[in-house]
């Protein structure tokens, strides 16, 4: 949807490389909707906008929330008045967490925030748990905000130092949550404060103004002991996503892909980006970029179920179950319980998980051999699979086909079941076929399909190979009953005796 735009003579673009135009809402005129031209390192809005813009003074006020109000700013500590400590009776042999909230219209504070105090205060009962405040800054138009990234995080690293000098307590016990444009900031208030902070927790950090900048324009590693980054809306328009899609911590997870999660409306969200700008506000896009602070308040909530990651080259190497190994540390615990592994370069890891909390779900890698002695041509079933085990059964999962069926082959998916059904005991197996078969290539096939003879039999899978993520068991599972040869019926497979490693060499045999 195009819109025609009339631009001032007194705009400039000279100079600009790139030019993005956003409809932005302005609070400040009820109904209207102002025109932003954004360049690199370029803003133009009208005189209004720019008078507003050069008023607003930085400045950030830390708010020690108490848990009996975790919504409510009780007790203000001041840098440089070492009263404010006592009166706000902050604990210096404690853990202190700083939230950093992002940028917002409204000039409020949104309503995950209390959540995730209350959350923190649940897991660690003596921390200091203390919001930040720049909504001053927060709330102008979004480059403006961006822009200010760097002068907030200087506070932050001045209120850090000063905490540092006036209780030493060791900077290994403040731990930094900064959401979106807060990412960053808690990025600058690491690189600017005099030694390092213990920890920062990137939650979908800010993508436009950032992605692609050097690393001491933005969130990096360096910026803390351990830096651990949660990407849940790396999908946006025009070029740019509103999550930052490049790796920036010691360890960057990617639930879903980074690119949708469970539960949001993505079609809508991305419909809303195209009409009214990347920033427009609307449930959607809140549900996708939130969906990172929500995953890290239910790791706090749900210590027994937390979600696992797993390292792994790309998302479409994940989409195929071939990266659910632990070895080395290649598996990580998603949120606050993360193992802090710092490797020379980022440690990129992948997960799914479910629509609402606990997120967590169970991983397994499935590996299916096909067997024929005859060159067939590629097809595409649709392939079933229900798995049953000790504690419950998940039933007719679909296996996602990333390339075509081809004989002689082993082809590796991804399964994830969102209960646990514990120990593996039994799968049934169900292939169905699609409008791209035909009716004799289906004929042909149908007499011996699964009997694994050798009596001519096209096709045959004698064996499946499973690895379960979070248990890291590996089992083989061979047909029930050989003789069944029906198409259209579940096939059952139970675990055969043959260990992992000596099924997977048979198999390369034949």
């Amino acid at each position: 949807m195009c819109q025609t735009v009339k631009l001032s003579q007194q705009t400039d673009l000279s100079g600009c490389h790139h030019v993005y135009l956003f409809s932005q809402y302005d609070p400040q005129t009820i109904g209207a909707f102002i025109l932003v031209i954004v360049c690199k390192g370029l803003v133009s809005a009208s005189p209004h906008f720019e008078n507003q813009y050069k008023s607003n003074a930085t400045v950030a006020k830390f708010s020690l929330r108490k848990p009996s109000h975790p919504d409510d700013d009780l007790c203000y500590i001041i840098p440089g008045k070492p009263d404010s400590l006592a009166t706000c009776t902050f604990n210096g042999t404690s853990k202190t967490f700083l939230i950093i909230h992002g940028w917002t219209l409204s000039g409020m504070f949104e309503s995950w925030i209390p959540k995730l105090v209350s959350a923190l205060y649940e897991r660690e009962q003596t921390a200091n748990v203390i919001v930040v405040d720049w909504l001053n800054s927060a709330q102008n138009h979004y480059v403006v905000a961006a822009q200010k990234t760097k002068a907030v995080g200087q506070e932050i690293a001045q209120f850090i130092d000063w905490i540092e000098e006036t209780t030493n307590m060791p900077l290994e016990n403040i731990h930094l949550i900064g959401y979106s444009l807060g990412a960053h900031v808690a990025g600058f208030a690491g690189s600017h404060a005099t030694n390092k902070v213990g920890r920062i927790t990137g939650l979908d950090p800010a993508g436009p103004d950032f992605e692609g900048e050097h690393a001491h324009r933005r969130l990096s590693p360096d910026d803390a002991h351990f830096v651990d980054v949660l990407h849940t809306f790396t999908r946006g328009s025009l070029g740019l996503s509103i999550g930052i899609q490049q790796p920036v911590g010691h360890v960057d997870i990617y639930p879903n892909g980074g690119s949708y999660q469970p539960g949001c409306n993505l079609r809508g969200a991305l419909e809303k980006i195209a009409n009214f700008g990347i920033f427009a506000v609307s449930d959607a896009v809140k549900c996708e970029h939130e969906r990172s602070v929500h995953l890290f308040i239910d790791s706090l909530l749900n210590e027994q179920e937390a979600a696992m990651a797993y390292r792994c080259g790309s998302n479409d190497m994940f989409d195929r179950g071939m990266c659910l190994s632990c070895r080395k540390s290649r598996c990580n615990t998603v949120g606050y319980d993360i193992n802090k592994v710092r490797k020379p370069r980022s440690v990129q890891m992948y997960t799914k998980t479910r629509s609402s909390m606990p997120f967590r779900v169970y991983h397994y890698q499935l590996k299916i051999h096909f067997s024929s002695k005859v060159n067939s041509s590629a097809m595409e079933p649709s392939l079933t699979v229900s798995l049953y085990g000790t504690r419950g059964e998940a039933e007719n999962l679909q296996l996602k086909l990333k390339e075509k069926i081809v004989t002689n082959k082993t082809h590796s998916f991804l399964l994830v079941t969102e209960k646990d059904i514990g120990d593996l005991l039994m799968l049934k197996f169900k292939w169905e076929e699609t409008n791209g078969w035909s009716a004799s290539s289906m004929l042909k096939m149908v007499s011996s399909w699964w009997s694994g003879s050798s009596d001519g039999a096209n096709v045959a899978v004698h064996k499946i190979r499973i690895r379960a993520g979070e248990t890291q068991q590996k089992m083989v599972f061979c047909i029930k009953d050989p003789d069944a040869q029906k198409l259209t019926q579940e096939l059952t497979f139970v675990k055969c005796k043959d260990p992992w490693r000596t099924n997977r060499k048979r198999t390369l045999r034949r």
